[in-house]
């Protein structure tokens, strides 16, 4: 008992002198000793030892480094008593790269194209940058300047001919079609290049919608089903990779899964557009397609937008709903669409599933980005990486840009 008396009576001794010391340091500081001597023992260390790491002359190897100087009339304080400074983990570009959370990479990109049944490529004047592209040659030459920038992975969207448009949209499963002949280019071009389509209507729908439609105005649901179903097969015998129902018909992920296994195509997968929105955003790709609803008659009704079917833009449990029901009809990969403006939905599937979440950067937020940046609004480098960042990091293992191209050779520069 005396010999460990004796022993805590050395350590406090010594504890003391070595306080004393570290306080006698802080006198350089103006202002910190006495507020020092006043604090409690473990804090006034802290403070000593911060105050002795400031004493370079003496307590450090010689350099060349200059100190930093303040500001002309900044107040001279003591150091917060802070034990935790989240800014350390920020302080240089080293630092914030390794401890980095979120990585874009061009595997991350699906980049959309527009053909035409055409030679020449035709812009599209709401969607600067972007143009509907002949077939044969220009739809090619972009394939390739994507797959050199890193992304390979494409998704097709056709511009039908008004002549070959009807009422109940055939032409979507012609095996001759203009979606069927670029998807079979594209692979043979091609024959690693991911190709995706798109399952629906209204590209081929003379009134503009994904589904066929009644005289009073009625989106007809299980009839478009059956043509949808032709449609993923006519893509997949083309050669397409994964099948993409964009439609929103209730139960056509579980029928065009049973129609893919039945003609052999089991290694044929599907991205579901599970949340799709009926949004104010698709705009210029509805000119790119001259896909919009057409105006009705008081002898045929035509709804004036997809309300019906695509999702209310106010609702969220909805989308786990669709997405139960997408999973369990076979749907390999579910979407979200739009992207930006949908977040918490993307993030609400990444946590509800072990799927992949793919999302779609729609064409408004691709054009409302480009006039921001035309404009000199923004930097649109620097925008567009935010946000296909913020779309990753909500979840999407996935993007569908038209940015795609431009964001992996920005990504290449880095």
């Amino acid at each position: 008992a005396a010999l460990t008396h004796a022993r805590k009576r050395i350590y406090t001794e010594a504890y003391s002198k070595r306080l004393s010391e570290m306080s006698a340091l802080t006198s350089s500081f103006v202002g910190v000793a006495p507020k020092v001597a006043a604090m409690k023992p473990k804090k006034a260390q802290r403070v000593a030892v911060t105050a002795k790491a400031v004493d370079v002359d003496s307590l450090a190897p010689p350099t060349t480094r200059v100190a930093p100087r303040v500001p002309e009339g900044a107040p001279v304080v003591p150091p917060q008593d802070l034990a935790s400074r989240p800014r350390r983990n920020r302080r240089s570009a080293t630092v914030r790269e390794a401890f980095r959370e979120t990585i874009l990479t061009p595997s991350n990109f699906i980049y959309p194209i527009f053909v035409h049944d055409g030679e020449e490529d035709i812009p599209i004047d709401s969607m600067p940058g972007q143009s509907r592209l002949g077939w044969k040659t220009g739809m090619i030459d972009k394939v390739r300047e994507a797959r050199a920038a890193g992304v390979n992975q494409v998704v097709v969207f056709p511009k039908t001919p008004d002549n070959l448009k009807t009422e109940t949209a055939e032409e979507c499963f012609n095996p001759n079609g203009l979606a069927q002949r670029s998807i079979s280019l594209l692979k043979d071009t091609f024959p690693d290049l991911e190709v995706y389509t798109d399952v629906a209507l209204d590209p081929y729908n003379t009134m503009g919608h994904d589904g066929m439609v009644r005289s009073d105005g009625v989106v007809m649901n299980d009839e478009t089903v059956y043509y949808l179903c032709k449609q993923a097969v006519s893509q997949a015998r083309a050669g397409a990779d994964v099948i993409s129902p964009s439609d929103m018909m209730d139960g056509r992920v579980g029928a065009i899964r049973e129609a893919l296994d039945a003609e052999g195509f089991t290694n044929v997968a599907i991205m579901s557009y599970t949340a799709k929105y009926n949004s104010a955003y698709y705009g210029p790709f509805r000119d790119a397609l001259a896909s919009a609803p057409r105006p009705g008659s008081e002898d045929w009704k035509i709804p004036k937008d997809k309300a019906e079917y695509q999702m209310d833009p106010a609702n969220y449990r909805e989308c786990l709903r669709e997405a139960a029901l997408d999973e369990a009809e076979g749907a390999d990969i579910m979407m979200v669409k739009p992207a930006g403006a949908y977040l918490d939905i993307i993030r609400a599937l990444k946590d509800s599933t072990t799927l992949p979440i793919s999302a779609y950067q729609v064409s408004g937020e691709y054009s409302m980005l480009k006039a921001a940046s035309a404009a000199g609004y923004l930097n649109e480098k620097d925008a567009v990486l935010e946000s296909l960042i913020a779309i990753k990091r909500a979840g999407a293992d996935l993007t569908l840009s038209y940015y795609a191209v431009d964001a992996a050779k920005w990504l290449d520069e880095m």
